[in-house]
């Protein structure tokens, strides 16, 4: 078995913030029935929050600072350490809670902006149609048309209107356009509900696939009553 430091999966700061996820809770632990709950990851161990409410979606949606401040009794169902141990470990325990995706009935959304380099590059992989020597040639019209100061553009600005309308009319349109130098970011369905999996669980990759890029991204979860 490998030791797994814990401190690797969580904030810089460790537990300081208010830190909820979502678990598998196997039955027997805080009732007879096996099944997902909304979970609170503290110092003195991690908290059932069923009882406050049975989804992540709910309980996002239900204030949940104010309900952790005024619950009492809440049963816990492991240490932090255990409970991770227990979602990234190769030999996981079925009687032991294990880590979800943090979030459940909530579609995943993503908000999308292509740089420059990357915005032309993509201009020329859909023109060119996979052959080198034709994408090539689009690389060097594209710089041609273009000029140095491509990359200096603001998006949404006059300047990169008339840019995205010249490119249209010389036959490059692309909804990269719209994303890389339009007046509005993309916004875009990432995953269905309950399509996300969680720590040290498997994802799916197509078997054709030679590699694999994985990014950082910034999170952010939005209350479905917020507006603006």
């Amino acid at each position: 078995m490998i030791a797994i430091d814990s401190t690797d999966y969580l904030p810089a700061d460790g537990l300081a913030g208010t830190l909820l996820g979502r678990a598998w809770v196997p039955a027997g632990l805080t009732g007879t029935v096996a099944g997902p709950s909304p979970v609170w990851l503290t110092d003195d161990g991690v908290y059932d929050l069923s009882t406050l409410a049975p989804t992540m979606a709910e309980l996002l949606a239900s204030g949940p600072l104010r309900r952790l401040r005024e619950a009492s009794g809440l049963p816990s169902i492991a240490s932090v350490a255990r409970l991770i141990a227990n979602s990234v470990g190769s030999d996981r325990d079925p009687e032991l809670p294990w880590l979800l995706a943090p979030v459940d009935l909530q579609a995943i959304k993503a908000c999308g902006v292509t740089f420059a380099c990357s915005l032309l590059e993509r201009l020329i992989e859909e023109r060119a149609g996979g052959q080198p020597a034709r994408a090539s040639e689009i690389r060097e019209q594209l710089g041609a048309t273009l000029g140095a100061g491509f990359g200096d553009v603001v998006p949404g600005s006059a300047e990169a209107e008339t840019l995205r309308r010249n490119l249209t009319e010389a036959g490059m349109w692309s909804q990269y356009l719209e994303v890389g130098i339009g007046p509005y970011a993309e916004v875009f369905t990432k995953a269905q509900p309950l399509s996300a999996v969680g720590l040290g669980q498997a994802v799916g990759i197509n078997p054709l696939s030679e590699w694999n890029n994985p990014e950082p991204e910034l999170v952010l979860v939005v209350d479905p009553a917020s507006s603006g």
